[in-house]
């Protein structure tokens, strides 16, 4: 929506054409399967048969979705001639319908194209019947091949929209058991740089889409080090860096304290491994004196009453499944903390899953030991 206004404001009036198209015909009642793409586009969330096709379907038409607006507004271009007079009143109230949300921009890569190839594929494994998937086979070629018969796009967005499609089912593949951060830190940058940057011309969005491309870049390399956190604290570089980022984080951190405020802030595994979230200067009075405390929260700096004593610091990335070596390490503390007679701190930012996590593998590991 954005990318065809941008276009429309701009005036833009190039196309890509191959001159042979001119002799294609306009057959007006191929608007039906051109708007059932809208249907398809429903339904086939409710066809899925797991979390992980789930997740397949949603990226892909994610990444699909911002890979073309980047390239609309990059390269926008507008269709070449105006559909012919509609003779049915039916079909013309079809076409009444489209122009309100659809204008004749938004041309190469077609993802009307794009989303039918990204539809099969997430159907396809659902259907038993051989002559049910032909018929749907059929049909989405046909809602395919509509853009061009309908006058709504040239050959060549058909074309780079076929490409984008198997691209973004090349990208995301099955079997991915935890959330891809990156991908979606990534694709942030980019609608940043998109729409802030080439449509807007706003600075501050250049340096949101840098600092968010930095984060999907740490992520992509599991580089869990990324925000050089030491003694519960960040260097005013990676403050100016990833500033977007560590506010986001603290004010996640603000609306759980606000949210959680009539709940216990410290979960008791053990009368000595205890759980949480990060703590705030007035909660800190509820741990024990000479508490031990294990850091787990890369995203945000250690309470200052807390960077006392015994801390420990272990920089692990949210919604990441620790390295083994660093599950070990931690587990050792906790055993040599506790065996000392200590009681054990071990939290992440929210206290959602990384602490949750680590205790879990901790008292595994114990139960085998004895």
């Amino acid at each position: 929506m954005s990318a065809n206004m941008l276009a429309q404001q701009a005036g833009v009036t190039r196309h890509l054409v191959f001159p042979f198209e001119a002799d294609i015909p306009f057959l007006q009642w191929m608007i039906v399967p051109y708007l059932s793409s809208g249907i398809f586009f429903c339904l086939v969330f409710f066809s899925v048969n797991s979390v992980d096709e789930l997740r397949m379907l949603s990226q892909r038409l994610l990444l699909a979705t911002v890979l073309a607006s980047m390239v609309f507004v990059l390269y926008p271009l507008q269709f070449s001639w105006p559909r012919p007079e509609i003779n049915s009143s039916f079909c013309s109230s079809l076409f009444t319908l489209l122009s309100l949300v659809d204008q004749p921009y938004n041309q190469l890569p077609s993802l009307h194209v794009c989303f039918c190839l990204i539809f099969w594929h997430a159907l396809r494994a659902s259907i038993a019947s051989g002559l049910i998937r032909f018929v749907l086979a059929v049909w989405l070629t046909l809602t395919g091949a509509a853009t061009v018969f309908v006058y709504q796009h040239h050959l060549m967005d058909v074309l780079s929209g076929i490409v984008l499609g198997l691209v973004c089912v090349r990208l995301i593949q099955p079997g991915r058991t935890e959330p891809n951060v990156a991908f979606y830190y990534l694709l942030a940058a980019c609608m940043l740089l998109v729409f802030g940057v080439f449509g807007l011309h706003s600075l501050l969005c250049l340096y949101l889409a840098g600092s968010l491309a930095l984060v999907s870049l740490a992520y992509y390399r599991q580089n869990r080090h990324f925000l050089y956190k030491k003694n519960g604290r960040y260097p005013i570089w990676i403050w100016l860096l990833y500033a977007p980022y560590l506010f986001g984080y603290k004010l996640t951190w603000h609306a759980v304290v606000w949210k959680e405020k009539r709940q216990p802030v410290i979960k008791r595994l053990t009368n000595s491994l205890w759980l949480g979230r990060r703590l705030s200067n007035n909660e800190v009075i509820e741990l024990p004196v000479n508490c031990s405390v294990i850091d787990l929260a890369n995203e945000l700096t250690e309470t200052p009453a807390l960077r006392q004593a015994a801390y420990y610091y272990f920089p692990l990335l949210d919604l990441v499944t620790p390295p083994s070596d660093c599950i070990h390490e931690i587990s050792a503390i906790i055993a040599d903390e506790i065996a000392s007679g200590k009681v054990v701190y071990l939290h992440c930012a929210m206290g959602y899953s990384r602490c949750i996590w680590l205790a879990n593998s901790y008292m595994a590991a114990s139960k085998k030991r004895t």
